[in-house]
């Protein structure tokens, strides 16, 4: 997947843009906001028209981090 350029919706946010664009928001919303100064100070809901680039973040498969299994409390 490369970077796209998305123009905004009425009443888009950036987390939902992100929910839709990659599938989940975890880490996500940071990852674009950092990737596009200036973005945050517009507002929770994002203009009509504003361009932004949603980045590329495939990592290749020898990065990916395996999912731990969680803790146990009690053995």
């Amino acid at each position: 997947m490369a970077d796209v350029i998305y123009t905004s919706k009425e009443g888009d946010t950036v987390d939902l843009v992100c929910f839709r664009h990659y599938g989940h928001t975890a880490g996500v919303v940071e990852t674009v906001l950092a990737s596009n100064p200036g973005l945050a100070a517009l507002g929770a809901v994002l203009p009509k028209g504003t361009e932004f680039i949603l980045p590329d973040l495939t990592a290749p498969e020898d990065q990916l981090i395996e999912k731990e299994e969680g803790v146990k409390l009690w053995d």
